[in-house]
């Protein structure tokens, strides 16, 4: 059955959505827990993502544990703002910290995966009175290297092939990450066409051009890095390079990139779900920093 053909069904139940206005700044598009016996827990989600298909498989969980959990979607991708101005990721970091001040939740603790982790350390940066803790996850301090920067490159090209074609140029994503057509899979098409072209090409370049070891400093509250010890896309080498550079605790988890995913499945979950609340529970002070993993900043 061709994949237009199946209904998108969502793998899992998520939490409740609300829309934010924030003055000057537009309407955002979050999942809010509401209030729980633990901290705000604010996620931000990765490249060519969203909130609920980055974390579809984490809500639960972290839920559970008592946190309060805050997930939006960036400028640009899945239900986020399309303003008319170029997408930087400075602008991603004010819009999410504008966010917690509006809703008056702050200090939170932020938890960046991927393009996301690039945005928290941003946050950090730029606005650390929102900041109550970090966790950072596979990502890293800068993607500079010759050959993805020639990938970067291409952005524009792949703006434009999404912007003439959006619905085929996904599905040709999609089962080229191996994803067969399912109601799920549906669903994950159907997620990722909400997508501007014109943003995701952009937030493409703007990864190509981050780095931020001129800048980035251990912040003044404390720090986890969730370790994918498995990953393709962002190798450990450099996640333990960050970790090193704001001195952060380090908690391994044997995934790929693409497993913390709406998608990934239950065993992915479990790989991942626990050392993320570890991680959780470190920076909220309930155990101690285990820095045993980290190693030397340092170029690669």
């Amino acid at each position: 059955m061709a994949l237009h053909d199946l209904p998108p069904v969502p793998p899992h139940d998520f939490p409740p959505a609300r829309t934010v206005l924030v003055p000057e700044r537009g309407e955002f598009f979050l999942r809010d827990s509401g209030p729980g016996e633990g901290p705000t827990v604010l996620m931000l989600h990765g490249w060519v993502g969203s909130a609920d298909l980055n974390f579809g498989g984490l809500y639960d969980d972290v839920i559970a544990a008592g946190y309060r959990v805050l997930a939006l979607d960036h400028r640009g991708h899945g239900r986020g703002p399309r303003p008319l101005a170029p997408f930087r990721l400075v602008d991603c970091a004010a819009d999410a910290a504008a966010v917690v001040r509006t809703l008056g939740v702050g200090p939170v603790i932020v938890y960046g995966y991927s393009m996301g982790g690039a945005i928290a350390q941003l946050i950090v940066r730029d606005h650390a009175d929102v900041v109550a803790g970090l966790i950072l996850s596979g990502t890293a301090q800068h993607w500079q290297e010759e050959e993805l920067r020639r990938a970067w490159r291409a952005m524009p090209f792949v703006g434009l092939g999404l912007s003439l074609a959006p619905r085929r140029g996904w599905e040709v994503a999609l089962r080229r990450a191996g994803l067969r057509p399912s109601p799920k899979t549906a669903w994950v098409h159907a997620e990722m066409t909400r997508h501007s072209a014109r943003d995701i090409a952009q937030a493409g370049r703007e990864l190509g051009r981050f780095d931020s070891r001129p800048w980035l400093a251990p912040p003044s509250v404390p720090v986890a890095v969730v370790l994918t010890a498995a990953d393709e896309a962002v190798p450990p080498v450099k996640q333990r390079q960050l970790a090193a550079a704001v001195r952060a605790s380090v908690h391994e988890a044997q995934v790929r990139h693409l497993d913390v995913a709406a998608m990934a499945g239950e065993g992915a979950a479990r790989r991942y779900n626990p050392v993320l609340l570890a991680a959780l529970d470190a920076v909220r002070g309930r155990t101690p920093a285990d820095t045993s993993g980290s190693l030397p900043a340092s170029d690669t």
